[in-house]
């Protein structure tokens, strides 16, 4: 059996514009320290190839610690590396791709033609291309296997969105080039499917950056045998990002209290404050919540209260019918008058004509 790591997107030095400065650093110290954890997954799965699918640095602005917590990443995961350059660190002029020493057991695909390494080991060949500009071409446009008795994967930063400009790949291109596995970057969503005979996977970023990159990260382990080919995600365990929704009811911080995780101080939240309610004191409530996380952000997207009861006992339909469910909510236990007022809320949006939130 054949074992690949498969990794893409850690966009290291990121600015993390978003957060106060000192922690924007802290998250760029806590992406090296990511390598870290990725290597001894590599060990512990005891891969015999590492993929690197690009975007590994966000830009051409590098730290000497980045460069070092990359190239110590390559020294310990205990496999071989192959690396192809996606559109934020494309080969260029100056690129620590060319300009730095990298460990032996690191191979870079040089440029946008597709070139490969053989293992003869392992009957395996490992194709792959580079960005060598913000932009690329479809690089696996009219590729094909040279040996389709090897165990032939690729390595390639690209999308699938009809028209990107960063190295579109189709469907048309992966079933007619023989590889048993892609291994892709640029999506930071992981996510993978099979086109003909080919497994194609995105492993996601490695670490979510903002709120548009919520949830666990991580990488992909590959295996590969005569049964074919799988992938299984391993978890990189870093600070998450995570979006929760609540009505903000009488008392939001209340409501927030309530429905938040236990373990939430080593994360990145956003609170969106939704249903009916009298104003909220945004300040005041991250005052009081913002010690239970590493990062607090806060939404109102609540409405203005209504006078439920308004109208109640006049000679209409609408006084009649709030008359009568008034009567059995005064008379009710608390859960049944949750019930009935929800009931009110409704009708009485139906009777004016107003979509009905469910």
């Amino acid at each position: 059996m054949i074992r690949l790591l498969h990794a893409a997107d850690f966009h290291l030095d990121s600015a993390f514009s978003a957060l106060p400065a000192a922690l924007a650093s802290r998250r760029r110290q806590e992406q090296r320290l990511a390598l870290q954890a990725l290597a001894a997954l590599c060990r512990e799965k005891q891969c015999d190839a590492v993929l690197l699918a690009g975007d590994l640095f966000d830009s051409a602005r590098i730290y000497r610690d980045t460069l070092d917590a990359l190239r110590d990443f390559c020294q310990t995961c205990g496999a071989e590396v192959y690396i192809a350059a996606g559109n934020h660190d494309h080969l260029c002029p100056g690129s620590p791709y060319l300009t730095e020493r990298w460990p032996e057991n690191v191979h870079l695909f040089p440029s946008e033609r597709i070139t490969s390494y053989r293992t003869e080991r392992l009957n395996l060949t490992i194709y792959g291309a580079s960005f060598t500009a913000p932009e690329a071409p479809s690089l696996l446009e009219g590729f094909r296997v040279a040996d389709p008795q090897a165990v032939n994967v690729m390595v390639l930063h690209g999308d699938t969105q009809p028209g990107s400009p960063y190295d579109l790949v189709t469907p048309a291109q992966i079933a007619s080039s023989g590889l048993a596995y892609l291994a892709l970057g640029h999506i930071h969503a992981g996510g993978s499917g099979k086109v003909g005979q080919t497994l194609c996977a995105w492993p996601g970023c490695l670490m979510g950056r903002g709120f548009d990159e919520c949830g666990q990260k991580g990488a992909l382990l590959v295996e590969l045998d005569e049964s074919g080919c799988r992938t299984e995600f391993l978890p990189v365990h870093t600070r998450r990002y995570e979006i929760l929704q609540l009505e903000a009811g009488e008392n939001a911080l209340a409501s927030a209290t309530a429905a938040l995780p236990e373990d939430t101080q080593d994360d990145c939240y956003r609170l969106i404050f939704t249903g009916e309610s009298d104003p909220l004191d945004l300040a005041a409530l991250e005052r009081a919540l913002a010690p239970r996380f590493f990062s607090l952000s806060l939404r109102d997207r609540t409405l203005p209260k209504t006078d439920l009861w308004a109208g109640c006992g006049e000679d209409t339909l609408r006084g009649h019918f709030l008359l009568e469910l008034k009567q059995r909510y005064d008379g009710a236990d608390e859960a049944t008058r949750r019930v009935l007022a929800q009931a009110a809320k409704l009708t009485l949006a139906l009777m004016d004509g107003r979509e009905v939130l469910l």
